[in-house]
C-alpha cells in the first residue's frame, strides 16, 4: 500500500495538470449530487383526483430523477438522446393510408402482439413531433413500451410524413386538430369497444392539447392524454432558441429536417407560395412567417403562434391528461408552463423535472433505450387502462 502510495505521489508531481482535474471533477460530482439529482414538482390541484392517481399509480414521479452524470445540460439531453438512442427492430402490424374529406392523406401506422390481439384490447394513438413519424426511434421505442404492456400502439403519420403521400397542397400546423378529429374518430368506429388515449410528443403535444381543450369529455373520445416535452407559450420560446448556442445546436437542426420535408413535395407548392424565399429560410420562425401561418390562413406568424399556444385553454381541460416537461427545456421555458392554472383544474397534472433537455431525460451511464420519459409512460399508460374506473368516477 506504501508503494501504491509513493507512485501516486511521484505521478502528481510529475504531471501537475492532475491536481486541477481531480479538483474539477470534486467540483462537478459535488454540483451533481447537491443540485441536480432532484423530486420532480407536479403542478396539479392539490388533493384533487388527478393527483392522488398519479401519485398512486406512477411511482416515477415520488423518486429522485437522476439525469446521466456526463449530460445533464439541457442541450446535451436534447442532442445526445437522438444520437445515442436505439429504437427496437420490428415491422408494423399494419399500415393503413387513411384519406379525408379534402382529398388529403394521412398514414397509421398499427402494432400489437397478434396473439393478445382482440377488438376490446385498448389502444394508444402516438402523435410525434415536429417532422417525426413511425420510423424514429423514439417513437418505436414507444410503440414497443406499448405493445409490452399487452395494448395496441398506432402512430398518426401526418400529411408527407412516414410514407404518407402528399395528396394536396395543404400540410399540417400545431393549431389544426382537423385532421386529428378524423384520426380518433376512425380509430374509435374501427375497435368501438376498445378503450383509446393518446400521447404526443413536442409538437404533437401541442397539436394533441389543442384537441382536447377544444372538445368535451364524451366528444374527445379518448379516457386520457400524456403530454410530453410539449411547448405552452410559444412566442416566448421560439425567440429563446434564436440566442446564438441555441441556434446552432436546436434551431438550425429542425429548420434542415423542414426544409427536407418541404423539398419532397415543393413542387405542388409552386403555384401558391415563393419557394425560393421558403427555401432561404434559416430559422422556424422564417419558415413558420413565409410558408407555415400562410398555408393555414393566420394574418401573421405571430397570430399562428397565439393560437397554437396552450397557456390560456388550460382550464378547457375535460379529460385527465398528464404532462412531462422539463425546467430547462429550450422548447418550454420553464417561466412559460401555466403553473397556477393547471393547479386549478383537477383534470391536469404536469410532471416538471430540474434536468431532461427536450425530449430527453436521459438516466444511467449509458441510456440506450429506456429514460425517465419512457418509464413515466408506462406508468401512466398502465394505470388508465388498468384503473381508469377510478377515473372515470372522479
Amino acid at each position: 500500500m506504501h508503494d501504491l502510495w509513493v507512485k501516486f505521489h511521484n505521478l502528481v508531481n510529475e504531471s501537475p495538470s492532475i491536481p486541477i482535474l481531480f479538483g474539477l471533477g470534486t467540483v462537478y460530482l459535488s454540483y451533481y449530487l447537491l443540485y441536480v439529482g432532484k423530486k420532480p414538482y407536479i403542478a396539479a390541484k392539490q388533493g384533487g383526483y388527478l393527483q392522488k392517481f398519479v401519485l398512486k399509480y406512477c411511482p416515477s414521479v415520488q423518486k429522485k430523477f437522476w439525469p446521466t452524470f456526463w449530460c445533464f445540460e439541457a442541450r446535451a439531453q436534447t442532442i445526445l438522446r437522438a444520437l445515442l438512442q436505439k429504437g427496437p427492430k420490428f415491422d408494423y402490424t399494419e399500415s393503413e393510408p387513411l384519406s379525408l374529406p379534402d382529398g388529403g392523406q394521412v398514414k397509421l401506422d398499427w402494432y400489437c402482439d397478434e396473439k393478445k390481439d382482440d377488438p376490446k384490447q385498448p389502444t394508444v394513438l402516438i402523435l410525434p413531433g415536429l417532422t417525426g413519424s413511425s420510423d424514429d426511434c423514439y417513437i418505436r421505442i414507444f410503440v414497443k413500451i406499448t405493445a409490452d404492456l399487452g395494448y395496441r400502439a398506432v402512430v398518426f403519420n401526418n400529411r408527407g410524413n412516414g410514407g404518407a403521400k402528399l395528396m394536396t397542397p395543404r400540410t399540417y400546423c400545431a393549431a389544426d386538430t382537423a385532421d386529428l378529429e378524423q384520426v380518433v374518430s376512425h380509430i374509435s368506429k374501427k375497435y368501438k369497444d376498445a378503450p383509446l388515449m393518446a400521447m404526443g410528443i413536442s409538437l404533437g403535444g401541442i397539436m394533441l392539447g389543442q384537441y382536447v381543450s377544444t372538445r368535451g369529455r364524451s366528444a374527445c373520445k379518448l379516457v386520457g392524454a400524456m403530454l410530453l416535452s410539449s411547448g405552452w407559450d410559444i412566442p416566448p420560446n421560439v425567440k429563446f432558441i434564436e440566442s446564438p448556442l441555441n441556434m446552432l445546436a436546436i434551431n438550425k437542426p429542425c429548420v434542415y429536417n423542414l426544409l427536407n420535408s418541404f423539398k419532397r413535395n415543393m413542387e405542388m407548392f409552386e403555384d401558391q407560395f415563393d419557394v425560393g424565399h421558403i427555401l432561404k429560410s434559416s430559422t422556424i420562425r422564417e419558415f413558420d412567417e413565409r410558408f407555415t401561418s400562410k398555408m393555414f390562413g393566420f394574418a401573421s406568424c405571430e397570430a399562428y403562434y397565439q393560437q397554437a399556444s396552450l397557456h390560456d385553454k388550460i382550464h378547457q381541460i375535460k379529460i385527465p391528461v398528464l404532462s412531462l416537461n422539463a425546467a430547462d427545456d429550450p422548447f418550454s421555458l420553464l417561466e412559460t408552463i401555466p403553473v397556477k392554472e393547471m393547479e386549478a383544474n383537477d383534470n391536469i397534472a404536469c410532471v416538471i423535472t430540474s434536468h431532461g433537455g427536450h425530449i430527453g431525460f436521459l438516466d444511467g451511464l449509458w441510456p440506450r433505450r429506456h429514460t425517465y420519459m419512457n418509464r413515466l409512460y408506462a406508468e401512466f399508460v398502465q394505470a388508465v387502462f388498468s384503473h381508469g374506473d377510478e377515473l372515470v368516477q372522479s
